[in-house]
């Protein structure tokens, strides 16, 4: 059970989740020197700890800090966002259309496969990779040369 958090000095900031009045089982809590905003939450641990769990955190305020709280604070909801939001894509959209993807490739491959006319694909795989052996050598060649 864990009975101590110490998270100082993580460079941590926005509000203090309310999730943590659940952890009925915490002794010590300890956030200080980080960039966290807004109100302290109220409930269960949370009214035993003391101003040095919340030290060099400006943007506090709340019990049990003497800086109060304005209206603003206590009443406006964090503006967090969504963790699957951070980076900019979904990985639901992702992992459909890498799906969807699949589905299509290997529902062409067997249609190809079914026709029985699958020597051109043959034909161009071969070419391509030829091509990129060629290519290979040359530069290999180049690069050698240089090097003498």
């Amino acid at each position: 059970m864990l009975e101590s958090l110490d998270l100082s000095s993580n460079n941590l900031s926005g509000r203090i989740p309310e999730e943590l009045t659940n952890l009925t089982f915490l002794e010590v809590l300890n956030i200080s020197e980080n960039h966290l905003t807004g109100f302290i939450p109220q409930g269960s641990q949370f009214q035993t700890f003391g101003n040095d769990s919340y030290y060099k955190n400006s943007g506090l305020c709340g019990f049990p800090l003497s800086k109060r709280c304005t209206t603003d604070e206590v009443l406006e909801p964090s503006q967090e966002i969504e963790p699957e939001f951070e980076i900019g894509i979904d990985w639901k959209i992702t992992m459909m259309g890498y799906g969807c993807g699949l589905v299509i490739g290997f529902s062409l491959s067997y249609l190809i496969s079914l026709s029985g006319k699958h020597e051109w694909l043959v034909r161009f795989i071969h070419k391509n990779i030829h091509k990129k052996i060629i290519r290979n050598k040359r530069s290999t060649h180049r690069r050698g040369a240089r090097r003498s």
